[in-house]
C-alpha cells in the first residue's frame, strides 16, 4: 500500500427519512474510483460520523471496500474521545478485509495535553496493528497536536502519518521539518494543498475531490511531480470552489453541491441542517461558474418538523397535526402562531410525521385528531 496523492473524505449520503442511500453510496464510490482518485477515506468528518451508529459506521466502511475491490487504499476513520474506545474501533476497523489503514483524530472535548494525546495514540498504534494517519484539527477537537508531538509520535509503529488541518502554515512548516522522511504529512486543506506539497508534504485528504475527483487528483499529482505550472492552473480554476465549501460547516456545501449535481439527495442528520439561503445563493455561483452543474438547482427543501395543534374552538377537543412549513397557519418556518392562547394550545415540534401522531394519539382519549390538509 502506497499512501500519497489525493484521497477523498467521502460524504455519507441519506435517504429523506434519514437512512442511509447505498445506492448513492456506491455510484459515488465507483465514480471516484473511475475518475482516478488515489485513495478514499469512509467515515471522516466529511461523512457526519458522529450521527451514525456503530452498524452504520461499519456499514459505510464495508460498502466501500466492496466496490473498491481493491483499486486504491482504503483509509478509514475511527475516532473516540475515550482511549478505551477509540482501541476498540481502531481493532474493530483493522479487522475489516480490504482497509488499508486507519484515520483517528485527536480525542475531542476533553482537551488533553501532548503528553495524553501522545500516549492515546500509542494505545491505538499498538493495538491496532496497521497503519494510522494521524488527524491533527483543533478547530474540531479543541486540542492542537505540536510539531514536537508529532516528531514523538513519527517514531511509534504503526504511526504512518498525520492529516494536518490545523490551518497554521507556520506550523505545518514546523511539522514538515521536525518528523523523519518516511512520515506522511497530509494537508487537510483543499486550499493549502500546493504549499504543504511545497513543504514536503505528501498529498491532500481532500472534501473538494468528492465533487472533482479527477482534477483534484491532477492538480495534487502535477505538484508532486514538479509541474507546478498544471499544478497551479488547476488550484486558480477550482480555488473558489474549494474555499465554498467551508462557508458553512462542512459537509454542507459539499453535500449541496453534490445534490446539484445529481449524485445524492441533500439530506443531513440533526444537528446539521441545509444552508442559508444567502451563503446557498454565493454557492450555486461559484458551482456554476466552475462548470460543475449548468443552471442553478433548485434550494433543498427546508427541514420540516411537526406541531400538534389542540384548538377548542374548532370543536370539542380537536387536535389537528401541521407541518411547520405549513401555509394555512401564517407562520412560515417554525412553531405557528396568530391564535388565541386562552382557547387553543401548541405541541411540538416532533422530528417525524410519525412521532407528532404518535403524541396526538397518547394525548388523551377524549381527543379527536385530525391532520391539516399540509400533510
Amino acid at each position: 500500500m502506497q499512501l500519497r496523492g489525493c484521497g477523498t473524505a467521502l460524504v455519507t449520503p441519506f435517504h429523506q427519512d434519514g437512512s442511509i442511500d447505498e445506492a448513492a453510496l456506491r455510484n459515488l464510490v465507483a465514480w471516484q474510483v473511475e475518475s482516478g482518485i488515489d485513495f478514499l477515506v469512509p467515515c471522516g468528518t466529511t461523512g457526519e460520523t458522529p450521527t451514525l451508529s456503530h452498524d452504520e459506521w461499519l456499514r459505510v466502511i464495508d460498502i466501500t471496500v466492496e466496490v473498491v475491490a481493491g483499486r486504491v487504499p482504503i483509509l478509514a476513520g475511527a475516532t473516540s474521545n475515550s482511549t478505551h474506545d477509540a482501541v476498540e474501533k481502531a481493532k474493530e476497523v483493522a479487522s475489516r478485509p480490504g482497509v488499508d489503514a486507519i484515520l483517528t483524530a485527536s480525542p475531542y472535548y476533553n482537551k488533553p495535553t501532548q503528553e495524553g494525546q501522545y500516549r492515546h495514540f500509542c494505545a491505538i498504534a499498538e493495538a491496532a496493528g496497521k497503519p494510522l494517519i494521524l488527524y491533527n484539527v483543533p478547530g474540531r477537537t479543541g486540542a492542537n497536536i505540536e510539531p514536537a508531538t508529532l516528531a514523538r509520535l513519527a517514531e511509534v509503529p504503526n504511526v504512518l502519518g498525520v492529516k494536518e488541518a490545523s490551518g497554521n502554515m507556520a506550523q505545518i512548516a514546523e511539522v514538515c521539518n521536525a518528523v523523519p522522511e518516511h512520515f506522511l504529512v497530509f494537508s487537510g486543506d483543499d486550499a493549502i494543498t500546493l504549499p504543504v506539497i511545497a513543504l514536503g508534504g505528501v498529498g491532500i485528504i481532500s472534501v473538494a475531490s468528492n465533487e472533482i475527483p479527477h482534477e483534484m487528483a491532477e492538480m495534487t499529482r502535477a505538484a508532486l511531480n514538479n509541474d507546478w505550472d498544471t499544478a497551479r492552473r488547476l488550484h486558480r480554476k477550482y480555488l473558489a470552489l474549494m474555499q465554498a465549501n467551508f462557508i458553512e460547516s462542512n459537509p454542507l456545501p459539499v453535500k449541496a453541491v453534490l445534490a446539484m449535481m445529481g449524485k445524492i439527495e441533500e439530506v443531513y442528520r440533526l444537528p446539521l441542517l441545509p444552508m442559508r439561503r444567502d451563503t446557498r445563493s454565493r454557492l450555486q455561483k461559484v458551482v456554476t461558474e466552475a462548470g460543475l452543474v449548468t443552471k442553478p438547482a433548485a434550494p433543498a427543501a427546508d427541514v420540516v418538523d411537526f406541531y400538534i395543534y389542540e384548538n377548542w374552538l374548532a370543536g370539542p377537543h380537536k387536535i389537528v397535526v401541521h407541518r411547520s412549513s405549513c401555509g394555512q397557519c401564517n407562520h412560515g418556518k417554525g412553531r405557528p402562531a396568530g391564535h388565541d392562547a386562552n382557547h387553543a394550545r401548541w405541541h411540538g415540534p416532533y422530528a417525524t410525521l410519525a412521532e407528532a401522531r404518535q403524541a396526538a394519539h397518547d394525548m388523551t382519549n377524549v381527543l379527536i385528531r385530525s391532520e391539516c390538509k399540509c400533510i
